[in-house]
């Protein structure tokens, strides 16, 4: 069961599908093969057909060995598909040789090659190809052969014209690839974070499951022990004097009985006891949040805000401890010597604020904390890290009603404060209400 909580393989997940590059490619085919055509035949500009045709044809042929000699749902290794995109880059540097270099309007297609490197690849192989696409655009503006136009008046466009169709495509080449590189990184690691996020309730979501595991274990093996038991007892009476079996035949018989209590309060617990241990009062939940940081040399103080109306009462949630647990960790990690939780609630809210007296959040990411893979403080503090924990803690929060707000404090002695705040009909324990009490997570 622990094998199955392991995190999936996110590198494999990220590769780029072969057959995604099969279709791109034979669009590409398709469209070169009507430009072809359309300026040949109907516009009937000079052009070297033969020539154009077996470059699409190379590209053609490669389509058809990849999709023979792998499967559709091969993924590609980062060196392999950039091999496939270095081969379309010069394929259509190819065409655009022939058909007048950067003069050509279809130059603009050189970034396409280079956007796909970024949104899959690793980021030294993009700039790799990206640096090769940008040489070949550079021969491209000097080395080419006439633009197709009409026979007898060839069109000679002024060499600033030429410089600035160079400009604008390297400038869009560095511009795109870096854009759709910023989008899709950001995507896997939001991925990566959600699917970090859905391992830690399916592990917290496991130990709660125990509890039933044990009630249905109790129920089974209570027949069986009955009968054994009973064998036993009737096994005493008949060998009870006989003094080879005497010690064998009573150990028996007590140690079925102390089983059959075992069972007993396994029964018990996951029955008559479920409803008290599934309520928990907000004092309890941050007592049982904070007790296991105590121990750090840093003071944790318990500060009681104004109260009004008996104190909620919650469900225990795995998902909403954890969150509640990474808050107060991050703040013992960074504080100097004392951290403060203090709570309020009314009729309407519940409020928890956890306050350190660290250096606070850096004011150029406070807007961010809470993104994935985001370090929210600066120094050789030995809690800094990527943000994934604060990330986890904020999602896990959020998805049992929180709100939260990341701050500094402005009193004296006083850094980073967390405040998260429920409506109090979000956090109270309903057992007519399923989805508005803490147990949606």
């Amino acid at each position: 069961m622990i094998n199955a909580l392991s995190s999936p393989d996110l590198q494999q997940s990220n590769r780029l599908r072969l057959n995604t590059l099969i279709r791109l490619r034979w669009l590409a085919i398709f469209g070169q093969s009507i430009a072809v055509l359309v300026v040949a035949y109907w516009l009937e500009f000079p052009l070297p057909v033969g020539l154009c045709f077996a470059l699409i044809a190379g590209s053609a042929w490669m389509n058809l060995w990849l999709a023979f000699r792998y499967p559709a749902a091969h993924r590609l290794k980062p060196l392999a598909a950039m091999g496939i995109l270095t081969f379309d880059s010069l394929q259509l540097a190819g065409l655009l040789y022939m058909t007048g270099g950067l003069t050509n309007p279809f130059s603009l297609l050189m970034t396409v090659p280079v956007v796909i490197s970024a949104t899959s690849l690793p980021l030294r192989l993009t700039a790799v190809l990206g640096l090769l696409v940008m040489a070949v655009a550079t021969l491209l503006a000097f080395f080419h052969l006439p633009l197709p136009w009409i026979e007898g008046s060839p069109l000679v466009m002024p060499f600033v014209y030429v410089a600035g169709m160079w400009m604008a495509l390297l400038s869009s080449i560095a511009f795109t690839a870096i854009y759709a590189f910023r989008v899709a990184d950001e995507a896997r690691l939001l991925a990566n974070a959600l699917a970090a996020t859905e391992l830690v309730l399916q592990r917290e979501q496991h130990l709660s499951a125990l509890d039933g595991l044990a009630a249905a274990a109790a129920h089974e093996l209570g027949t069986p022990l009955a009968t054994i038991t009973l064998v036993a007892k009737e096994m005493e009476k008949v060998l009870g004097k006989d003094p080879k079996f005497h010690d064998d035949v009573t150990l028996l018989r007590t140690q079925s009985e102390r089983c059959r209590e075992i069972l007993k309060r396994l029964t018990s617990l996951s029955s008559e006891g479920e409803p008290l241990l599934t309520r928990l009062p907000i004092t309890s939940l941050i007592e049982e949040v904070i007790a296991p940081h105590r121990d750090f040399g840093i003071s944790i103080k318990l500060k009681p805000g104004e109260r009004i109306g008996a104190e909620p009462v919650g469900r225990r949630n795995p998902g909403v401890i954890y969150g509640l647990g990474n808050l107060v960790e991050n703040a013992v990690d960074f504080a100097h010597t004392s951290v403060s939780v203090s709570w309020t609630w009314d009729d309407a809210s519940v409020l928890l604020t956890i306050t350190d007296d660290g250096a606070g959040f850096p004011a150029e990411v406070i807007d961010r904390i809470g993104e994935p893979y985001m370090s929210t403080r600066q120094g050789a503090e030995p809690g800094g890290g990527l943000g994934l924990g604060l990330f986890i803690a904020k999602t896990l929060l959020e998805r049992s009603g929180a709100s939260i707000v990341f701050s500094n404090s402005s009193g004296p002695g006083e850094g980073a404060v967390v405040q998260i705040k429920w409506p109090r009909s979000v956090f109270v324990y309903a057992d007519t209400v399923a989805g508005t009490s803490l147990d949606a997570v």
